[in-house]
């Protein structure tokens, strides 16, 4: 619809050489425009989208992948040769033949690997060698790819590839990332992509919400599979963590909004002494482990630890609740029992800001 509203019916006069570039190049934009609107929906934003189509194009009659081939030849890291045969059942497409190989059994891979198909078209390792040639290019020392678990094979040869591109001074990270099973109420949801039948990422967000996905997302670590269960995520219970820990934060600032005396502006100078019970002292130590989570998360790529302090800081916290009364009568217990309880707000706070998740003052 959107092609008749811009060209009429001039598509129809054309022949298929003429008109599919215009339909192409309509229907990639359509989708990168999906995409970037349900990557808005979770609040994610990327600084710079990069085509794979840029490496095929050619320019002065070379590709960025035939630059990345000449570069590696020139380093005598190409060769003309034959690969042995695959260990088992061989696959029906393989062929031995004379191909062009990259050394990359030189730099930890278990066989050189094929650079330019029977047809001299480039392979898709090839493609990967010139994208990451690009990002060095770009200055970047440290590379981090996120590729799905099935992939795990690829991941010494593009290691070797990046070694062999930086003379081994950029580091090559890949993240692999195990599926996200949907379910309903224990149920899994079934779906089909070859009969049309599956549910988006987009209708989770708008079912759900984006605190939940984002929350559960990071529940895990990317190598462990997750089950998302689109009823489980929204429950009202101690089992959900997204809510276990964004209702602590609304639980404190309940009490903080019954503290009417003014001394909430002078808790930074309270006499803290009073905080002397197994509740309180565990509280506390909780609360000063959040430097050093912060840290650890981020040096390891790691944000489901931020997750799990947080699920286990509003645990100390609702045991503490239950344990001691916040508002007690005497002034100096009430100030630092106060104290303790502003500081856990302020962290829960900056932890779930930092994934990106909201911290409700009421629920």
């Amino acid at each position: 619809e959107k092609l008749a509203q811009q060209h009429g019916s001039s598509l129809l006069n054309l022949t298929e050489l003429e008109w599919l570039p215009i339909v192409k190049d309509a229907a990639i934009g359509a989708m990168l425009d999906l995409i970037r609107d349900d990557l808005r929906a979770l609040n994610i934003k990327h600084d710079y989208f990069f085509s794979e189509r840029a490496l095929h194009k050619a320019i002065n009659g070379s590709s960025l992948i035939d630059e990345a081939i000449n570069y590696l030849k020139n380093k005598n890291l190409v060769y003309e040769g034959r690969l042995p045969p695959p260990k088992g059942q061989l696959p029906d497409d393989w062929e031995d033949r004379e191909q062009t190989l990259f050394r990359s059994t030189l730099f930890g891979d278990d066989v050189d690997r094929a650079l330019r198909k029977s047809d001299g078209s480039p392979t898709y390792f090839a493609a990967d060698i010139a994208y990451h040639k690009d990002k060095i290019d770009r200055g970047y020392d440290a590379l981090v790819d996120v590729w799905g678990a099935d992939h795990s094979g690829y991941v010494k040869r593009m290691s070797a590839a990046v070694k062999a591109l930086s003379d081994d001074k950029v580091l090559l990270d890949v993240k692999l990332c195990q599926l996200v099973k949907l379910m309903r109420d224990g149920e899994p949801v079934k779906m089909s992509k070859r009969a049309g039948d599956f549910v988006t990422l987009r209708e989770v967000v708008d079912e759900v919400g984006v605190d939940a996905v984002r929350f559960m997302m990071l529940y895990r670590k990317n190598d462990a599979p997750l089950d998302f269960d689109l009823v489980k995520v929204i429950e009202q219970s101690k089992d959900n963590p997204v809510f276990y820990v964004q209702y602590a934060h609304a639980r404190i600032c309940s009490v903080l909004a019954k503290e009417a005396s003014g001394s909430l502006s002078e808790l930074n100078g309270a006499d803290l002494s009073p905080l002397d019970s197994p509740d309180a002292q565990t509280l506390m130590l909780e609360l000063a482990r959040f430097p050093e989570v912060l840290s650890d998360a981020a040096a390891d790529f790691a944000p489901h630890d931020i997750t799990f302090y947080l699920r286990d800081l509003a645990a100390c916290y609702h045991s503490y609740y239950d344990a001691e009364r916040i508002l007690a009568d005497d002034p100096v217990v009430r100030k630092a029992r106060l104290a303790l309880v502003a500081a856990t707000a302020q962290v829960l706070k900056n932890g779930l800001r930092i994934l990106g998740v909201s911290a409700p003052e009421h629920m």
